[in-house]
């Protein structure tokens, strides 16, 4: 036979201080989301990316320029205008044909770099399924060789190394 005075003894929790547990824990997690804000770390983490990558390739046309007599990577020159660059894995006269610089002279032997990284947002091209995302120009004047990553993220200004 049960004991029906001994059940109604017995401690537990009610529902109202279940649901207000409950409530606690959902407003402290979307504190600590909003904290951390998972949207602003990506796109940091994709910019610092970028700017990474901006500073591989200009190390890479200037190493390649060194090995060959201060000639620039590419069948024709790079001029002054910003011109995407093509991914190497395209064949060279798809680059030139859908007007993309290509530099994949710098990426045949692996010497220089194994392959153009390719912008973060970009994965299948930026320019068609074709370009980096990565833009490459020439200073008329200087001779300074300029790389830019024009993807940026988060209202950041275009990310460029020149040397």
């Amino acid at each position: 036979m049960v004991n029906f005075k001994k059940i109604r003894n017995q401690k537990g929790f009610t529902l109202l201080e279940v649901l207000l547990v409950v409530a606690i824990i959902a407003i402290l997690a979307g504190i600590v989301i909003i904290a951390i804000n998972p949207g602003k770390q990506l796109g940091d983490s994709r910019n610092a990316q970028r700017s990474a990558d901006v500073t591989t390739i200009l190390n890479a046309v200037y190493q390649y320029s060194l090995d060959n007599n201060g000639n620039l990577p590419g069948p024709g020159t790079i001029s002054a205008t910003d011109t995407e660059l093509c991914k190497s894995s395209v064949a060279p006269a798809t680059c030139t044909s859908s007007s993309l610089m290509d530099i994949s002279a710098m990426t045949s032997t692996g010497k220089y770099i194994a392959a153009l990284p390719v912008d973060p947002q970009c994965p299948t091209g930026c320019s068609g399924a074709n370009g980096t995302g990565y833009k490459i120009s020439k200073d008329a004047t200087t001779g300074r060789i300029t790389v830019k990553a024009p993807n940026t993220e988060q209202g950041k200004p275009i990310i460029t190394v020149t040397r």
